[in-house]
C-alpha cells in the first residue's frame, strides 16, 4: 500500500497544513493499519475504511482474519457493523492479515486497540501491547504516526511505547509521532460511539503528534476532537472515566447494604436524591463486571507509589456484592424454612450487562461459584451465550426454565428476552425465593418471595 507517489508528504513533521493532511487521509493516499480486530477494533477499522478506503487490519487469530477477508463479521450484535464490513471488504477498502509486521511496513498510520487486562495478582498486563509495539517498530518509517486507543496506566505512552518504538525502528524520537487517543466505545453501539456520540480525546507525546492525531479523528468523529496537553493527560482521562464509575457504584452498593437496617427502599432515596443537580448516585447491583471498570483501578493502584485507599475500598465493596447477593438469598431461604445447601437455584443472566456477550468479571461467575460451594444445585440461563465453561453451573435453555421447580432465582443481568418470562409458571408451587439484583422485576402479583438489592424484602 505504501509508496512515495501515493504518500508524497510526511504526516508527522512534514509541515503540511491541517487541510492538506485531512485531504490526503480521506483520499486514500494514507494507508492505515489497525492492530486488534476484536469487539472494539473491528468497528474502528471499518469506520477508518469508510473514511480512507485504505485500511489493513492485523489480528493474531486466523479465523478472525479469514472471516473478515471473506466479507463477514465475527463481532455479533453491533448494529450496522456486518453490513459495513462486507461493503468495505468488497470495495477493497478493508483487508486483514495475521502478520502485524506486514501491516506495519505498509501503513503510515498505526492504530493500536488490543486488550490490556490485569493479571491474577491485580497488576496491569501489557504483554499484548508490548508485542504489537515491537511489530510496529519493525516497520515504522519516518513521518508515521502511532495512535494508541487501548486503555493503559498513565505514562505508558510516553515512558514505554514511544521509547520502544524508537529503539526498535532505529529512528530518532522526533522522526515519528505518537499519541494516546482513548477508545470511548460501548458494546452494542460501537459505530455510533466511534462516529460521534462523544468527542474524541487526543494527546500526543508532542504538539505535532497531537495536531496530526486531531486531523485524523476529525474525519470520523462528528462530535469533534478535544486536544489535551499530552499523552499522559489523555491516558488519565480514560482511566478517570472508569474510576468515577467504579467509586460511584461502590457508594450505591454500600448504601444498598443498609437497606434492611434503615427500613427503607434505598433505591427510592437515591432516585429522589438525584433530582438535586449536584447529586448523581449510580444504581446498586450484584457486582461490577466487564473488561473496563473492574480493571482500571489497578492501572493506578499498582504502578505508582502514591496510596489509593479510596480506589482500593471501592474495589473491595464492588467485589463483595456477589457474596452479599448470595447472603440475601440465604437469609430469605431461612425465613421460608429452607436451607441453601439443599436448594435448586436458577441464575438469570450471566453476561456482565444486558444485550452483550461479554462475561469478563461478570458477577454471575462469583455468584454461581458461591452458590455451588454452599451446596446448592445451580442452573444458569443466558440467551447471549453458547459457551458456559467459566460458570460453575448447569446451563439450560430459556425455554426449559419451567421444567424444574427451582427453590430460588437470582436475577443478575436483565436481558430483554427475560421480559417474556411467565413468573407464575416459574419455580416452586406456592412461590420461590427471588433476589432481584437489578431492580427490574415486578412480581407483586405472584406468590414469589422477592428481595431487591437496595429495595429490600417486598412485603
Amino acid at each position: 500500500m505504501r509508496s512515495e507517489s501515493e504518500t508524497p508528504e510526511r504526516l508527522y513533521g512534514g509541515a503540511v497544513s491541517d487541510d492538506r493532511l485531512q485531504a490526503a487521509i480521506q483520499s486514500g493516499d494514507v494507508p492505515v493499519a489497525v492492530y486488534g480486530l476484536g469487539k472494539m477494533g473491528l468497528p474502528l477499522a471499518a469506520v477508518f475504511a469508510e473514511l480512507t478506503g485504505n485500511v489493513i487490519g492485523a489480528d493474531v487469530d486466523p479465523d478472525v482474519v479469514e472471516t473478515i477477508n471473506d466479507g463477514s463479521c465475527h463481532v455479533k450484535r453491533e448494529p450496522g457493523l456486518a453490513e459495513l464490513v462486507g461493503e468495505r471488504v468488497e470495495a477493497g477498502a478493508l483487508e486483514a492479515t495475521t502478520e502485524p509486521t506486514d501491516a506495519a511496513r505498509e501503513a503510515s498510520v498505526h492504530v493500536v486497540i488490543v486488550p490490556t487486562p490485569i493479571t491474577d495478582a491485580k497488576q496491569p498486563d501489557l504483554s499484548i501491547l508490548d508485542s504489537v509495539v515491537e511489530d510496529i517498530g519493525s516497520g515504522l518509517s519516518a513521518g508515521d504516526l502511532v495512535l494508541v486507543e487501548c486503555t493503559v496506566p498513565p505514562r505508558t505512552t510516553a515512558d514505554r511505547i514511544a521509547p520502544r518504538l524508537a529503539e526498535r525502528s532505529g529512528l530518532d524520537s522526533d522522526e515519528f509521532g505518537v499519541a494516546f487517543c482513548p477508545e470511548r466505545t460501548s458494546s452494542g453501539r460501537a459505530l455510533e460511539d466511534i462516529r460521534g456520540a462523544y468527542p474524541k480525546v487526543v494527546g500526543g507525546v508532542d504538539a505535532e503528534s497531537t495536531r496530526v492525531a486531531k486531523c485524523i479523528y476529525e474525519g470520523i468523529n462528528d462530535a469533534g476532537v478535544i486536544e489535551v496537553s499530552d499523552s499522559t493527560t489523555a491516558e488519565c482521562v480514560k482511566v478517570f472515566e472508569g474510576l468515577y464509575r467504579d467509586v460511584n457504584i461502590a457508594l450505591a452498593n454500600e448504601l444498598a447494604t443498609f437497606t434492611d437496617e434503615f427500613g427503607i427502599d434505598v433505591n427510592e432515596a437515591i432516585e429522589v436524591a438525584n433530582t438535586q443537580p449536584f447529586c448523581d448516585i449510580h444504581t446498586p447491583g450484584p457486582g461490577v463486571g466487564g473488561h473496563c471498570i473492574p480493571f482500571y483501578p489497578y492501572f493506578v493502584i499498582d504502578p505508582f507509589e502514591t496510596d489509593a485507599p479510596l480506589l482500593e475500598t471501592a474495589r473491595t465493596v464492588n467485589d463483595s456484592m456477589p457474596a452479599f447477593t448470595v447472603g440475601k438469598l440465604r437469609e430469605e431461604f431461612e425465613a421460608e424454612g429452607l436451607d441453601l445447601s439443599d436448594a435448586s437455584v436458577l441464575v438469570l443472566g450471566l453476561t456482565y450487562r444486558p444485550g452483550v456477550e461479554e462475561i469478563r468479571a461478570s458477577p454471575a461467575i462469583s455468584i454461581a461459584s458461591e452458590l455451588s460451594e454452599a451446596g446448592a444445585s445451580v442452573y444458569g440461563v443466558d440467551p447471549m451465550l453458547d459457551d458456559f465453561e467459566e460458570f460453575d453451573l448447569e446451563p439450560i435453555a430459556l425455554s426449559a426454565i419451567y421444567d424444574r421447580a427451582f427453590d430460588g432465582v437470582v436475577s443478575v443481568t436483565p436481558h430483554e428476552e427475560f421480559e417474556a418470562i411467565e413468573w407464575d409458571r416459574l419455580g416452586r408451587a406456592g412461590g420461590s425465593v427471588v433476589v432481584d439484583g437489578r431492580q427490574t422485576l415486578d412480581l407483586s402479583e405472584t406468590a414469589h418471595r422477592v428481595y431487591t438489592i437496595g429495595g429490600g424484602y417486598d412485603v
